[in-house]
């Protein structure tokens, strides 16, 4: 395949014209999909690539809260080992993989977001940009408190080795142990948001959120209990009481614009089969 050709996989510009209505061929968005795929992955492996350079301080960053937990425990309780002939390649590329996937995800989430913008209207086009500015800020502040919190959740795991044992803790196993934990506590703090959508599109009324507050409170620590994966009290507090305070702020925004609604449309909530006054 000559360059031309290559270039114009990536480029995905549609053959036929586009109808008056913005209407655009099967054909024609089978082959913008395929280019935003070709693009997406082109970013994973120049990431990838990227983070072969820089293995020693993402290994670092990863074994640094393990470390804090060995340190706390008492000498030999536990010891961070590897296993086969190829567990250090395999080490090589899961780190330089995860290392890709979050690094470059506002590169390949964004052709995502471009393949699927040109079909909303305009204001759904205007709430998907408010949503990527709040919940992209939330997910990393998951994150940051997963990663806070996770030494004090090894150490709790670990400190139930009996005495005169050593847990030895495989790194590939840890390293599934690492990202999960960041994945739910980000995942977590996502929550509200989608609260507030459903209150937005007018599925979920804020009076609704007010009445099953206790119960909410409830399954939010169920929640942290059963998501968290180191499952000691302290990491679940940590990971339910910004839930809860997210919750209450969505219940607050979601009152708002309720009456805001109200407001706009004073007889939308009116039972059609109630007779008028008049």
């Amino acid at each position: 395949m000559s360059i031309t050709g290559v270039v114009g996989l990536f480029r995905g510009k549609p053959v036929h014209p586009v109808g008056a209505d913005g209407r655009m061929a099967l054909s024609d968005h089978l082959r913008e999909l395929r280019a935003r795929i070709l693009k997406a992955a082109l970013v994973l492996l120049v990431g990838f690539v990227v983070a072969l350079f820089f293995f020693d301080q993402l290994f670092d960053l990863i074994y640094h809260p393990y470390l804090r937990a060995q340190r706390a425990l008492d000498p030999g309780r536990t010891e961070a080992t590897t296993s086969g002939a190829a567990g250090g390649f395999i080490l090589y590329l899961k780190i330089c993989g995860l290392a890709a996937v979050i690094g470059t995800s506002p590169l390949w989430l964004y052709q995502i977001w471009a393949f699927i913008l040109p079909g909303l209207h305009p204001k759904e086009k205007r709430w998907s940009r408010i949503f990527v500015a709040i919940a992209g800020p939330l997910f990393l502040a998951g994150v940051v408190l997963g990663y806070v919190t996770l030494p004090k959740g090894l150490e709790v795991l670990i400190g139930f080795t009996p005495h005169g044992l050593t847990n030895l803790v495989e790194f590939n196993e840890y390293l599934s142990f690492f990202s999960r934990t960041l994945l739910v506590f980000g995942i977590a703090f996502e929550i509200p948001v989608f609260v507030v959508l459903l209150n937005r599109v007018g599925v979920l009324p804020g009076r609704t959120l007010g009445r099953y507050r206790p119960w909410i409170v409830i399954g939010t620590f169920v929640f942290a209990a059963a998501a968290t994966p180191s499952t000691d009290p302290f990491t679940m507090t940590l990971m339910a009481v910004p839930m809860m305070l997210l919750f209450f702020a969505s219940e607050v925004l979601a009152r708002l614009n309720d009456r805001r609604r109200a407001k706009r449309r004073p007889y939308a909530g009116l039972d059609p089969d109630t007779p008028s006054a008049l």
